[in-house]
């Protein structure tokens, strides 16, 4: 499942392709070339001059992503009412439903997933959000005296985020404008690359941080060890034809200067790492990933050293990984601080705090509330031992925040908590009788996708909704029991402790599709008497002998062998396979229209036949499997091609499967 999500800029960065600004004409171009500052606009003249429905439509749509990736939610609100209004259909509803929470808007935004969860056809998809929605509005209301926050003095006009401290100063993650990359500038937001800079918190001087550590390329997000002789950090490369990449580089000071830094080997290609925290005995690294592995967005991981080498990575608990986005793991002691999206939060990102217990489960996280929680995103906590506090002062420290009163696209915060004592007891006869048991319960969906066009699964996903009557094998340990779930796609499952739990789902006419869920590393809450958990079984449904396109599957020029970058695919394909042992698949290779025909049919063969051995290796039967290159003659984009666009050609050079039997 792909997560659908929006933060801030300087954290997007860190999660996605970079882009760097060209010169450009029109508003469509600069859009697209993620120039989005430049886009506003160029593409607010262009609304007011097109002469259709449909053109406005378009138009707005850009125009509201692009004031939203450069922070201005209220202004991006109105345009996405106007790109609705103007036949943008249901992307343009979803993004005002969720501009409108960022923005506090909470009744109208409720409003806005209810329109739209009937607009698609399945009211499933949005009731988190608008449940999310409530409980913002219950806390939007909540008075604490005990804090007090306020911007720090040193922020700047451009993005300041992810404070560390390293010694006596702070290095946080900046785009002003005296970063190294100053002549790469970054699109989105028309200022320069990220860097890390070296903060004076008494006098707000800031500067580079060291010329080994920063590159032309986007750094930041560092954690030190605690002599700040190491120093962890994220680094976002790539070439201008290819998305770039972030990595967790590592490198150590030997008494003068920072070594070259190098990528920790654990990382895998084609996939996003970024925001290490470091333990303070240098042992364990927490960090981030968007991981096929993982639950489903961006979710923390964990690694342990043992002497120079990292062991395999480690999935953090469900009950800190959702299904959304957990992002800006920090330490203070035996507390894990980080943000999330899918927990119940005010708007975008929240800050949320777990610990360990003394079985070593983790306990389950609480919400830091305002006024540390805003609508905005909130992340990046840190905890200031350093400072001197005042009498009565129990904790300080800083943290970011993209709330509309700072000056920058993200600015770091200030934080004092206070003792305030506790309100009474009440008395004894209102107290209960009796504590309830604490219980586990997973609720389990089993869903299909909604495409816009039903039958074509290449097509848009609007959204998924239930899969009535559908059958559910439940495996814990060695035994298995089978279930139907629900008209709604549900099954409740009361969980023991310390188990391991695996579930595949079927329905005929569908493929089937397999989840886990674990309790170890769960605890039981005793201020919580039902802790409910969440899985999603999405199953596809069979097309026989459509043609179904496989994303990311790449070649370099006039190669045909598996590159790094497309095995996650196909390696996901493979265990689709798996679960369905009777299932033939035909894998078939494109090309575009440029070469000659015998060139492009030997070529496309070769494509076709390399991601068949690569499912061999995978251990597919190779009788299942039959590879198939079409050359250039079942193009998607029927241009002239002399006339085609890059974007077409690329259309047409696709891999895909189409199931057979």
């Amino acid at each position: 499942m792909k997560a659908i999500f929006s933060i801030s800029l300087s954290l997007l960065f860190f999660l996605s392709a970079c882009s760097v600004a060209n010169s450009v004409r029109d508003g469509k171009t600069a859009y697209e070339a993620k120039q989005y500052k430049v886009a506003v606009g160029l593409l607010q003249k262009e609304f007011n001059k097109a002469k259709t429905r449909l053109e406005k439509g378009k138009i707005a749509y850009m125009l509201g992503l692009s004031l939203k990736a450069t922070n201005q939610s209220e202004q991006a609100i109105d345009w996405f009412q106007k790109a609705y209004d103007n036949q943008a259909g249901t992307d343009a509803l979803k993004e005002m439903a969720q501009a409108l929470k960022m923005a506090g808007r909470y009744t109208d935004a409720k409003e806005a997933y209810k329109n739209l969860g009937i607009e698609i056809g399945s009211p499933y998809e949005y009731r988190k959000e608008i449940a999310a929605c409530d409980v913002a509005e219950g806390w939007k209301k909540i008075k604490t005296p005990e804090y007090s926050v306020e911007p720090a003095t040193f922020n700047s006009k451009y993005a300041d985020y992810a404070p560390v401290f390293f010694k006596d100063q702070l290095v946080i993650t900046s785009d002003r404008a005296t970063a190294t990359g100053d002549k790469k500038i970054y699109a989105w937001t028309g200022n320069d690359f990220s860097d890390l800079f070296a903060v004076n918190t008494q006098t707000g001087d800031a500067s580079n941080f060291s010329a080994a550590i920063n590159t032309m390329a986007n750094e930041g997000t560092a954690t030190f060890n605690t002599t700040f002789t190491e120093v962890f950090f994220t680094r976002c490369t790539g070439t201008k034809k290819e998305d770039q990449f972030c990595k967790i580089m590592h490198s150590t000071f030997n008494g003068t200067s920072w070594s070259t830094p190098e990528p920790l080997s654990f990382q895998q290609a084609g996939i996003n790492y970024g925001q290490p925290c470091l333990s303070a005995n240098g042992k364990t690294l927490y960090y981030t990933a968007l991981h096929p592995d993982g639950w489903g967005g961006h979710d923390i991981w964990m690694s342990e050293r043992v002497g120079s080498e990292w062991t395999e990575p480690k999935l953090l608990p469900r009950s800190i990984n959702t299904l959304g986005n957990e992002l800006f793991p920090s330490l203070d002691n035996d507390t894990l601080y980080f943000s999330s999206d899918a927990h119940p939060g005010m708007g975008g990102l929240d800050i949320f705090k777990t610990y360990r217990l003394k079985n070593g489960d983790w306990a389950p996280p609480f919400n830091l509330k305002p006024p540390i929680n805003s609508m905005g995103d909130d992340f990046g906590f840190l905890v200031d031992y350093q400072s001197k506090r005042d009498s009565g002062v129990t904790s300080m420290g800083y943290f970011t925040s993209s709330r509309s009163e700072g000056q920058g696209n993200d600015d770091i915060y200030t934080f004092e908590r206070r003792y305030v004592p506790p309100p009474p007891p009440p008395p004894v006869a209102e107290r209960p009788k009796e504590e309830p048991k604490a219980k586990l319960i997973l609720d389990g969906f089993v869903l299909e996708k909604i495409f816009q066009d039903a039958n074509n699964p290449n097509s848009k996903v609007l959204g998924r909704k239930p899969l009535p009557e559908s059958k559910v094998d439940i495996k814990i340990g060695n035994k298995t029991e089978t279930i139907t779930v629900d008209a709604e796609g549900h099954f409740r499952l009361e969980l023991s402790e310390n188990l391991d739990y695996n579930f595949l789902a079927s329905h005929t006419g569908y493929l089937n599709n397999s989840a886990k869920f674990s309790t170890k590393g769960i605890a039981k809450d005793p201020n919580n008497p039902e802790q409910v958990f969440e899985i999603e079984i999405v199953l596809d449904k069979i097309y026989l002998d459509k043609e179904i396109r496989l994303e990311n599957i790449y070649y370099d020029l006039d190669k045909w062998d598996i590159r790094a970058d497309a095995q996650p695919t196909l390696d996901r394909l493979a265990e689709t396979l798996k679960l369905n042992p009777k299932v033939k698949i035909q894998l078939s290779s494109h090309t575009d229209c440029r070469g000659t025909d015998a060139y492009n049919e030997s070529l496309s063969q070769k494509r076709a036949q390399s991601a068949v051995d690569y499912l061999i290796t995978k251990g597919i039967d190779a009788q299942r499997l039959e590879a198939r290159g079409y050359g250039e003659g079942v193009p998607e984009a029927t241009c002239a091609c002399t006339r085609c666009t890059e974007d077409e050609h690329q259309l047409n050079r696709r891999t895909a499967f189409r199931v057979v039997e």
